[in-house]
């Protein structure tokens, strides 16, 4: 059975539940997230009044517990709004922090080559065309931020049939999609043979596609395995290994550019290692063909810098990093561009191998998969 308590200023209260764990909740925040009719809208959640229509002084008058729900009376609106414990439990925020930079959520899981044997993978029709297989496939990449798909159709065009199973085609100067096979001048070296050091995609945008998505349609060639590398992980281990180091790359800016084609100048501004206000590690951002001059780095910090560039690269290139498989004709797999790099081994003039590529955004994937958790 759960308790409430009110502060005597009336600015919080704490809710005990039957293990004896107590947790606050300010007023203003209970307030300003009620469920009532008149602050939500039923349909999509949305809230109907701005903060500018809540009291500044807003205390609460009365709580009390009242079949199994809190009860709260807000003056001086004289407002009376119930909250079930458990909303209030889910969305807690009087818990203890991560104390220093780097971490990462609850839903993701770093991992290394000991994910060989089990690499993210699902059916492409079941994937396509049951709930609940699809589920599983996208919890899997959301945890280690990449997944194969199996067993689909070999024809042009199918990567497009994967983006409208969780979300929308990005378009880019590239156009709706990519091909990904040798050329002669090609304007981008994913166009040669050449093996590709791991690398996250177009970090010269902004905003950074978020998902790729590479379809294979021919691979008679020898070599061209498929390369992945969690960029989380990698990071984990600088900082393990050299936290100075890890706290230069994640504070200061790269510069990334690309000027390929005509009619197009891409820049963009961000770090290597980018952190939420809270430390939290949100994105890598790591491409040595599109690094352009780095200029935002103070002289007394470049030589650690760029030392700390090259380790987090030195991890990045160890074997025991790299997770590696062959994509056969009808398979394909999606990446969270934001997290883990990609990469290929090189392969050989003789025979063909043709991919098709294209991107989209991890907030439809995501959307997607709440929806049908949500569903479950």
């Amino acid at each position: 059975m759960f308790t409430v308590t009110t502060s005597p200023d009336g600015s919080a209260v704490s809710l005990t539940g039957p293990d004896g764990t107590s947790t606050r909740f300010h007023a203003i925040w209970l307030r300003d997230n009620s469920w009532d009719p008149q602050t939500r809208a039923a349909g999509n959640g949305q809230r109907l009044i701005a903060l500018r229509d809540i009291p500044a002084g807003t205390h609460v008058g009365s709580a009390e517990i009242v079949d199994g729900a809190l009860k709260v009376v807000f003056q001086p609106e004289n407002k009376t709004v119930t909250y079930t414990p458990e909303w209030l439990l889910k969305h807690a925020y009087d818990v203890a922090k991560p104390a220093e930079s780097g971490w990462t959520g609850e839903a993701i899981e770093t991992w290394d080559s000991g994910l060989m044997n089990s690499v993210p993978s699902g059916d492409f029709l079941q994937v396509q065309s049951e709930p609940s297989a699809k589920r599983a496939w996208l919890e899997q990449v959301r945890r280690y931020g990449f997944g194969k798909l199996t067993d689909g159709p070999i024809k042009e065009g199918a990567l497009f049939e994967v983006a409208d199973m969780f979300g929308f085609v990005r378009e880019t100067n590239y156009g709706r999609h990519f091909e990904v096979r040798t050329e002669v001048n090609p304007t981008n070296l994913a166009y040669t043979g050449l093996g590709l050091q791991a690398h996250t995609d177009n970090p010269y945008r902004d905003p950074v596609p978020s998902i790729q998505i590479l379809y294979c349609l021919e691979s008679t060639a020898a070599g061209g395995e498929n390369m992945v590398v969690d960029g989380f992980r990698a990071a984990e281990r600088l900082r393990r290994e050299n936290s100075t180091g890890f706290a230069l790359l994640s504070k200061y800016c790269a510069r990334f550019e690309y000027a390929g084609e005509d009619g197009v100048h891409l820049k963009s501004r961000r770090p290597m290692i980018e952190l939420a206000p809270d430390g939290e590690i949100i994105s890598i951002r790591f491409n040595n063909r599109s690094t352009a001059a780095i200029t935002d780095v103070p002289f007394d910090d470049m030589a650690g810098y760029y030392a700390a560039y090259r380790r987090l690269g030195e991890i990045i290139d160890a074997p025991e990093m790299e997770v590696t498989f062959r994509l056969n004709p009808g398979e394909c797999f999606i990446v969270d561009n934001t997290r883990v790099l990609h990469a290929r081994k090189g392969y050989s003039g003789s025979g063909s191998r043709w991919l098709q590529g294209c991107y989209a955004d991890k907030d439809g994937l995501l959307s997607t998969l709440a929806a049908l958790e949500e569903a479950a």
